[in-house]
């Protein structure tokens, strides 16, 4: 059954399928270029995960029960399918990347090549998203995830059909129990890792069985169903045609379904959008949508006329293609520009991603799809793969080759001045030795690191905390220790949460702050001070600063049900309520008034890439005072109510005031920048603000 045999047999081709893929594609295009115009663009993914199961799963169905199933000839097909698009549009990538990237960006980029010669782009970029992961329009092949969902269904599906179909399974039964288990996954999933369920194989492969299951039904129940039906057209044709003598031939039915499919997928365009619970349940719709457009055939009136036209079929042929190119290019220009890209550049984008797909089609995958030495062109495709796949992996590994005149290194350590800091080293480095021993136990994602045994001072908070010291903590100076958790505030009993967050996981990161700060101030008396420091802003307002932290839309709650929590008076709550605890201890608490967001990344302010698609200037690194105060007043409100109900034993160090002045507040000084991103302070700026606090900690040590 598995030997090598000349031909699978195939489905009838289709241009009606080709010209849904050509609906799904646009629609993924469309919103990726311009997703306020069509918000639920995205679902078009969904759709291709239909066709792709009803297509692969009609080929296994048909050749098992023939005997003329082969995996060897079933995945040959695969790879020059797959394989020659691929190839060229991830080395492509990888040479423009080379003159157009910072080693930080290319290191990323090369790590995702890797991924996505290897078909785990899910999985990678289902581990990268965190607390520090990048806006996902900079990640030039973050669109590749759907195909490493796709192949990993080639590799699971024809092997458990064919285990099944050995031992006299029935394959019906085994579609559908693989269907309700994903999606109860998927259902599950959306409320306890909603990354994971929008990127994990188990929760996606569903969408594919309904493809699946429809295949089956095709091919072996299309009759057991035909009196059904013959009443059910006759019904639907009475209620539409005034005489529906000679209008009983399934044709009424099949428009019904055509007509329902396509109103579902039009709904979902431009209902569903980023902000719901996806997939979830609202998958069922592009997934039902495009299952009764199938079904319907190609003879309904929507897949004859509208889908079955040549210009539909023509982009329908050019699919595959079409998506790998989209991305990329719209993903470069972003980075380039430094920006979302304007209309005009996006027009043109999409222009070109036409035209580098037609001539992907025409120049590179129908020669190697076609024609003799078949064996030979596989090994081949095969071998590039593993070379692109590596050379990416290389790169990676080699921290992004800050040799390339386009990172230019002497310029980039003004703002990435980073390496070994606790901040942006890897999770393992953020607890040291002391802090082990101290604690007795591993957290995860907690950073604890101690300069000596003694300590005066315990710094505590967020990211903000660990930017605050971590100048100092990497040289092992000023008697300090750090106790911080990235995204977190230092409180007793509540949690702060973004929506890609669940609430048990955040929960046990963000409580465990407290307890280890109150160990230590019992176990290490040295301890004279503790200071907290967060980004406060963000949490009082609910949200980040300027394009590149939209993402962030963060809420202080005590519990998941806490709905009507405000996080104004949360925020202060939480931090009377520990900084109260550390009182008894008979410490002094300083509270640090954050730094600026200065909303965009610090590399683009400082150094031009080289070469921009337009001529406009860099953006500048600063903000107006007046932004400033308005962003911040309630956090200093805030702040001064944390003092009084603290009667006013709390003294405060305004960092800000060190990088403002009556009319900006400046990231950039002495032509060098002070911060690492839009918001984190590089190694110069947390050098420059601790020396001041330093220094003011110097003044008021008598008071303290």
């Amino acid at each position: 059954m598995t030997t090598l045999h000349p031909h699978l047999s195939h489905p009838k081709y289709r241009p009606d399928i080709d010209g849904l893929r050509a609906l799904a594609v646009l629609s993924v295009v469309a919103f990726h270029a311009f997703p306020t115009g069509l918000k639920g663009g995205f679902i078009g993914v969904d759709i291709f995960f239909v066709i792709s199961g009803y297509l692969i799963s009609t080929i296994i169905f048909q050749n098992l029960e023939k005997g003329t199933f082969s995996f060897t000839e079933f995945y040959i097909r695969r790879i020059k399918r797959i394989f020659p698009a691929l190839i060229l549009v991830l080395a492509t990538s990888y040479a423009f990347g080379w003159f157009a990237l910072f080693a930080d960006e290319y290191k990323q980029l090369s790590k995702h090549i890797a991924a996505g010669a290897s078909f785990v782009s899910n999985i990678v970029l289902w581990d990268e998203a965190g607390y520090f992961d990048n806006a996902t329009e900079t990640k030039p092949l973050l669109h590749l995830w759907s195909l490493g969902v796709e192949e990993q269904f080639y590799l699971a599906w024809p092997l458990i059909l064919w285990f099944a179909w050995g031992r006299n399974f029935n394959l019906l039964t085994v579609t559908i129990v693989v269907a309700i288990v994903s999606f109860y996954l998927n259902i599950k999933g959306i409320l306890t890792d909603s990354v994971g369920a929008f990127y994990s194989p188990q929760t996606r492969f569903w969408e594919l069985q309904c493809g699946s299951l429809l295949a089956w039904i095709t091919l072996y129940r299309k009759d057991a169903y035909a009196g059904f039906k013959t009443g059910l057209d006759k019904w639907l044709a009475a209620v539409v045609y005034r005489d529906s003598r000679h209008q009983v031939d399934g044709k009424t039915l099949n428009n019904a379904f055509s007509f329902a499919g396509l109103s579902l997928l039009v709904y979902g365009f431009y209902v569903i959008n980023k902000d719901l619970e996806f997939p979830g349940k609202w998958a069922i719709v592009p997934i039902l949508g495009a299952v009764l457009i199938i079904a319907a055939g190609p003879h309904a009136w929507v897949n004859r006329i509208v889908l079955s036209n040549r210009l539909a079929v023509w982009f329908g042929l050019i699919s595959f293609p079409l998506y790998l190119w989209h991305w990329p290019l719209l993903s470069f220009a972003r980075i380039v520009e430094t920006e979302v890209p304007s209309a005009t550049i996006r027009i043109v984008a999409v222009a070109i991603t036409i035209l580098l797909a037609w001539l992907t089609y025409m120049l590179v995958e129908k020669p190697i799809r076609l024609g003799k030495h078949s064996g030979v062109k596989t090994v081949a495709l095969i071998m590039l793969m593993l070379v692109v796949g590596n050379v990416g992996y290389v790169s990676y590994l080699k921290n992004g080759l800050e040799f390339r005149q386009a990172d230019a290194p002497a310029k980039t350590k003004m703002f990435a001045d980073v390496k070994g800091t606790v901040l942006y080293n890897t999770p393992e480095d953020w607890v040291d030795e002391r802090c082990h021993s101290a604690l007795g136990t591993r957290y995860d994602y907690l950073i604890c690191r101690f300069t000596t045994a003694t300590p005066k001072t315990l710094v505590v908070g967020d990211s903000h905390a660990a930017q605050f010291a971590y100048d100092s903590i990497s040289k092992g100076s000023n008697d300090l220790a750090l106790v911080a958790v990235n995204g977190c505030l230092p409180f007793i009993d509540l949690v702060t949460i973004n929506p890609t967050e669940e609430f048990e996981e955040k929960s046990s990161r963000c409580k465990v702050v407290m307890p280890i700060v109150l160990k230590l101030l019992r176990d290490f008396p040295s301890i004279q001070r503790v200071v907290f420091a967060t980004r406060g802003a963000m949490y009082i307002e609910g949200s980040g600063y300027g394009d590149t932290e939209k993402k962030n839309n963060y809420r202080i709650i005590k519990d998941p049900d806490d709905r009507l929590a405000e996080n104004y008076n949360q925020f202060i709550s939480g931090y009377v309520a520990s900084i109260n605890e550390i009182l008894k201890f008979g410490k002094a608490v300083v509270f640090i008034e954050d730094v600026p967001e200065i909303g965009v990344s610090a590399k683009n302010c400082l150094d031009d890439r080289p070469f921009r698609i337009s001529d406009k200037d860099r953006p500048g690194c600063n903000v107006s005072r007046q932004s400033f105060d308005e962003r911040n007043a309630k956090y200093r409100k805030a702040v001064d109510s944390i003092v009084a109900a603290t009667h006013n034993r709390v003294r405060i160090f305004p960092a800000y005031e060190y990088l403002c002045n009556e009319s900006t507040c400046d990231g950039l000084k002495d032509g060098a920048s002070y911060f690492y991103d839009d918001d984190h302070l590089s190694m110069r700026g947390s050098s420059y603000i601790f020396g001041k606090f330093a220094e003011w900690l110097k003044q008021v040590t008598p008071k303290l």
